[in-house]
C-alpha cells in the first residue's frame, strides 16, 4: 500500500515540482572539523541578534491566542491548496494559477520606452512599474532578458482567482534585478505570481512582500506565488533577508535558490513575520549566517517541505523567534495567550551543517518529521523561549511540539549535547518518536541522553547507509536502500504527502527525507 496523502479539492491540472538539479559542493572534512558557519558559543539561550529578531516594522507579526488561522479565513480560501497534499499524487502542488493562462501580455525590455512604447513585443515598456500600471486581471508582464535597476515598488496589484497577474521572465530568459535598497517590493497585492527572476546586490532585502502595515487585515496581501527565483548576495552585513514576508496569507515559495543573505550579520533566506497558510517547497537555501527559514510574529499553518538547506547558519529553520509587539499579525491579544508561531511543519527536508538544524522558539503545535539532518555543528535541535509574558500580554511557553521519523547523522566530537533546552519552556510536553541517531565518528556513543522527553522506539547507533561520496555532497544524495535500517521504519503522520523528491512514501514510511521504493 502506498501512502499518497489525501486528494486535494483544488484544480485538476497540476504544477508538478521537479527536483532541483543544482549542485552545492563543499568539503566534508570541513564539517567534521567544525570550521563551517559556527559563530557562537554553546550557551543555553540566544540573544536577539543571534536569532535574527527585528526591532523595526518590517520583521515581525502574528502570534495571538491560537485564533490566527480563523482570523485569516475568508470565502476564497478554497482556491489555495496550502496544505499541498496534492491532487491525487504525492508531491504534486496545486496553486491558484494552476491551469490558467494569461489573457493578455505586456512586455518590458532594457531597450524599451515608457513614453513611446505600447507594451507590445515590438514596442515594449522600459520599466516594470510602468507595465504594472497598465496591468489588470489576467495580465502577464513579460520581462525580457537583461539587467534592470532595483528599487522596484509595486502596490495594489489585484488579480482574481480566475485571472491572476504574472510578473517575470521565462525559464530560458531570466532577467536580473540589480542593486538599490530593495530589489523588488510588493505591497498590498492579491493573486500575483512572481517568477523566473534573479535579484542580487540589494543593500536591504532582496524581495519584500508585505501588507503595507495593515496588520489587522488578513486580506491586505493574499494569494501570492513566488516561483523559480534566484536571490543572492543581499545586504551589507546586517539583518537583511533574501526574501522578507510580512503579513502574507495563502502563498507559495517554490523551486527557488537563495544564498548569501545578510552577509555575516544575521540575515535569513526566507523570513516570515505574521504569515499564514503557506507552502515552501523545492527550494535550495545555502550559505547563510542566521537562518534558512524563520517563521515568527504569529505565523501559523506553514509547511516547509522538500527543501535543501546547507550551511544555513545558527538555526537552519527557526520555528518562532522574537518579534516586536507592534509587528504581530493579527495584533496581540490582551485577553488570551499569544505565541510566536503555531503549526509550522518541517517535513522531508535535507539540512546540512549549521549550528543547529532547527529550533522551536516560543512556538506550539509544530512538527519536525522525516527530515535528514547531516553533520550539525553544535546541537541537533534547540528548544527556546525568547518572547516572554509582560504586564500587558501573556505568551504561551514553547510546548506540544513533535520530533519524529528523522535521521540525525552527526559527529560526536561536534555535538556535546543533542538538544539545547533553554529556560521558560515546557520540554516535557514534546513528543519524540522513531528517530535514528548515528554518530559517524563513534557509533557506540550515539545514544541521546538529553532529550526533552523519553523517546518512543528510537534507532540508535545504526548507519543509515546514505549514498554520499567521500568528498562532496549534492542535492541528489542522501538516498537509502532496502538494506538501510531506516527503510520502512517510521510511523505514519498526517504531515506526510511526498518525500524530498515528490515520491510517495511506503507504508509504513521510511525515516529521513528520501523514501526508497523498490518498484
Amino acid at each position: 500500500m502506498i501512502n499518497c496523502g489525501p486528494a486535494s479539492a483544488g484544480r485538476t491540472l497540476r504544477y508538478r515540482r521537479t527536483a532541483m538539479k543544482t549542485t552545492f559542493l563543499f568539503l566534508l572534512t570541513a564539517l567534521l572539523m567544525g570550521c563551517g558557519d559556527r559563530t557562537t558559543s554553546g550557551d543555553d539561550t540566544d540573544s536577539r541578534s543571534e536569532s535574527g529578531s527585528d526591532s523595526n516594522g518590517t520583521d515581525g507579526t502574528d502570534g495571538t491566542d491560537g485564533t490566527d488561522t480563523e482570523d485569516t479565513e475568508t470565502e476564497d480560501t478554497e482556491d489555495t491548496d496550502t496544505d499541498a497534499d496534492g491532487d491525487g499524487a504525492c508531491g504534486d502542488i496545486v496553486t491558484f494559477e494552476t491551469g490558467i493562462v494569461p489573457q493578455t501580455e505586456i512586455h518590458v525590455a532594457v531597450d524599451g520606452d515608457d513614453t513611446t512604447g505600447n507594451g507590445s513585443a515590438d514596442a515594449p515598456f522600459a520599466t516594470v512599474e510602468h507595465a504594472a500600471s497598465h496591468a489588470g486581471p489576467g495580465t502577464a508582464i513579460r520581462i525580457h532578458g537583461g539587467t534592470y535597476a532595483g528599487g522596484i515598488y509595486l502596490s495594489g496589484l489585484a488579480g482574481t482567482a480566475e485571472a491572476p497577474i504574472w510578473i517575470g521572465g521565462t525559464a530560458d530568459e531570466r532577467p536580473v534585478i540589480e542593486g538599490d535598497v530593495e530589489g523588488l517590493h510588493l505591497s498590498e497585492v492579491r493573486y500575483v505570481i512572481i517568477h523566473d527572476l534573479e535579484i542580487r546586490n540589494a543593500s536591504g532585502n532582496g524581495l519584500n512582500c508585505d501588507d503595507g502595515g495593515d496588520t489587522a487585515n488578513p486580506e491586505a496581501t493574499r494569494h501570492v506565488v513566488l516561483r523559480n527565483l534566484f536571490i543572492h548576495d543581499i545586504g551589507t552585513g546586517g539583518n537583511e533577508d533574501c526574501l522578507k514576508l510580512s503579513g502574507v496569507n495563502d502563498y507559495f515559495v517554490l523551486d527557488s535558490e537563495m544564498a548569501f543573505c545578510g552577509g555575516s550579520g544575521g540575515g535569513s533566506a526566507i523570513d516570515h513575520v505574521g504569515c499564514h497558510n503557506g507552502l515552501l517547497a523545492g527550494n535550495h537555501l545555502h550559505d547563510l549566517s542566521a537562518n534558512a527559514i524563520q517563521c515568527k510574529g504569529g505565523s501559523a499553518n506553514i509547511e516547509i517541505r522538500g527543501n535543501w538547506m546547507a550551511s544555513a547558519g545558527e538555526r537552519a529553520v527557526n520555528m518562532g523567534g522574537s518579534t516586536g509587539f507592534e509587528f504581530f499579525r493579527p495584533p496581540l491579544s490582551a485577553s488570551a495567550p499569544n505565541v510566536e508561531a503555531r503549526d509550522i511543519r518541517l517535513v522531508a527536508n535535507v539540512i546540512i551543517g549549521g549550528a543547529a538544524a532547527f529550533a522551536f522558539v516560543g512556538c506550539v503545535a509544530c512538527a519536525a518529521v522525516n527530515n535528514t539532518v547531516y553533520l550539525p555543528q553544535q546541537w541537533v535541535f534547540r528548544i527556546l523561549q525568547e518572547t516572554v509574558s509582560t504586564d500587558d500580554y501573556t505568551f504561551s511557553a514553547c510546548a506540544d511540539n513533535l520530533v519524529a521519523n528523522n535521521i540525525f547523522f552527526f559527529s560526536r566530537e561536534q555535538i556535546s549535547t543533542h538538544v539545547n533546552i533553554g529556560p521558560d519552556t515546557l520540554p516535557e510536553t514534546f513528543a519524540v518518536e522513531n528517530n535514528l541517531w548515528y554518530a559517524v565518528d563513534s557509533p557506540n556513543a550515539s545514544a541521546q541522553t538529553d532529550l526533552p522527553a523519553a523517546e518512543v522506539e528510537p534507532l540508535i547507533g545504526l548507519d543509515p547507509g546514505f549514498d554520499v561520496p567521500a568528498d562532496t555532497l549534492s542535492i541528489d544524495h542522501f538516498s537509502i536502500s532496502s538494506s538501510s535500517p531506516a527503510w520502512m521504519a517510521g510511523r505514519e503522520y498526517e504531515y506526510l504527502s511526498g518525500d524530498f523528491t515528490g515520491a510517495c512514501w511506503m507504508d509504513p514510511p521510511s525515516l529521513g527525507a528520501r523514501e526508497y521504493r523498490p518498484d
